[in-house]
């Protein structure tokens, strides 16, 4: 039997789920409530408003989607691996290749983004963020990335992946983006002793 709860769940991320459909399609200007309501099959728009009192609320929880989305598909990417080295170039193919399978969800992330949208995006990406220095920090102490700003080189690794997007929504082969990524940071980071 399904709960209350449950169900309050299902009908969020159906909303959510249909949402970004609409922003990747028709932008966020054309991401009304009335549009998701026909997209998703739903009689009315209050439907929407019991669970999301306006649009910036339902692009927050559509946001959390595919941060969400992201994590779990990191997750399952990284996991076992210990080796700094290792774990980088798999930080880079996972996130290049979530960019490729998740377009909808990437695109309708940016159409929220270029409106001005998502007042805690910041939050989002600042964890991110902190998550590649620490990686780089673990790294440097296990004396396989040379000396420099885990925070610098952070900033650089994120931005580098996110511009992958238009990259890869023009034709360009992901695992080839992917690629040389990896070589680019793999040389980026790598101590003297290596390049000799």
């Amino acid at each position: 039997m399904i709960t209350r709860q449950a169900a309050t769940a299902a009908r969020r991320e159906q909303i959510a789920r249909t949402a970004i459909a609409v922003l990747a399609a028709r932008g966020s200007q054309a991401t009304t409530f009335e549009a998701i309501c026909q997209e998703a099959g739903l009689s009315s728009k209050r439907l929407i408003t019991y669970h999301f009192s306006s649009k910036d609320e339902l692009f927050t929880a559509v946001a959390d989607q595919v941060v969400a989305d992201s994590e779990t598909y990191m997750q399952a990417a990284l996991e076992g691996l210990t080796d700094a080295r290792e774990l980088l170039a798999a930080v880079i193919r996972a996130n290049v290749a979530f960019i490729a399978e998740h377009a909808q969800e990437v695109e309708a992330l940016r159409q929220i983004l270029l409106n001005g949208g998502l007042s805690d995006w910041e939050r989002y990406h600042v964890e991110s963020q902190n998550r590649l220095a620490g990686l780089f920090e673990d790294g440097q102490r296990a004396g396989v990335f040379r000396p420099f700003d885990p925070r610098v080189m952070a900033a650089a690794l994120r931005a580098s992946i996110d511009s992958m997007a238009p990259l890869i929504a023009t034709g360009l082969d992901p695992a080839s983006c992917a690629e040389e990524l990896v070589q680019l940071f793999e040389r980026s980071t790598r101590t003297g002793k290596e390049g000799q």
